[in-house]
């Protein structure tokens, strides 16, 4: 265990916030200083850290209000973010240290580095890649957070810009697959947690990489060691990848 801390939950009532209320009430170092929602009064000096699984709208607000005191560090889960915001948690980074990540489960991190090194090995001209991805009835925003960046891991490997290659839902006559384009497939279905695929497909062989979330708690006690971590580092936006020490912080 590191040594004790205290913490801030901002979406304390949704189905995330809920989930690490559990993990943070079962560690005996970690005291929940703070759980609140948007629009409800918080004190902030209290925490050494908040973990805010919320809304961009208030994840943006709560950046916000830590510039303007100073602190506490942030870890951020939600997702859905617009550019304009995710310019404002770019800018909250020059004055706060802030873990940002669209999934905080290390199986998921580990695919990322696998889809990236999978798409520089492989030739856009030969291999098509899909993102497909499936979540609960209630998620609002699609592609998912944790789809985009596989498809932006892909891209990396093949060192373009997914802005240039992402290709667009297929729906109707759409002619022809373009080569080198990565798509994206989103299912929205009763209470499945969340499960992603990214596949590799030439004319002759398909590799498929996939993950599925069978508890949210993985999330959580992600989000929680993430916490642990960012609430001692230097002013900067960070994410998994930084925290399980895949690359230099």
């Amino acid at each position: 265990m590191s040594a004790l801390f205290h913490a801030g939950i901002s979406g304390a009532r949704g189905r995330m916030g809920r989930a690490v209320s559990q993990v943070l009430d079962a560690r005996d170092d970690v005291v929940v200083a703070a759980r609140f929602d948007w629009g409800e009064t918080a004190d902030l000096s209290l925490c050494d850290v908040v973990i805010d699984f919320s809304t961009p709208e208030a994840s943006v607000a709560l950046a916000k209000t830590c510039v303007e005191r100073g602190g506490p560090a942030l870890v951020i889960g939600s997702t859905g973010f617009t550019p304009e915001q995710d310019a404002e948690i770019e800018a909250a980074a020059r004055t706060l240290a802030i873990v940002r990540s669209g999934n905080f489960s290390l199986g998921v991190n580990i695919l990322i580095g696998l889809v990236e090194h999978a798409a520089q090995r492989l030739d856009p001209r030969d291999w098509d890649i899909e993102v497909l991805e499936a979540h609960h009835r209630r998620k609002v925003d699609a592609p998912s957070g944790t789809a985009l960046m596989l498809g932006e891991a892909a891209a990396n490997g093949r060192g373009v810009d997914l802005k240039t290659v992402r290709a667009a839902p297929y729906d109707g006559i759409h002619g022809e697959r373009e080569t080198g384009r990565i798509g994206f497939a989103s299912l929205r279905a009763g209470g499945i947690v969340g499960e992603h695929t990214v596949l590799f497909a030439s004319e002759d062989e398909t590799l498929t990489l996939s993950h599925s979330a069978i508890d949210r708690s993985l999330f959580a006690k992600g989000a929680v060691a993430a916490a642990a971590w960012v609430r001692t580092r230097r002013p900067g936006l960070y994410d998994m990848q930084d925290v399980l020490g895949f690359r230099q912080a």
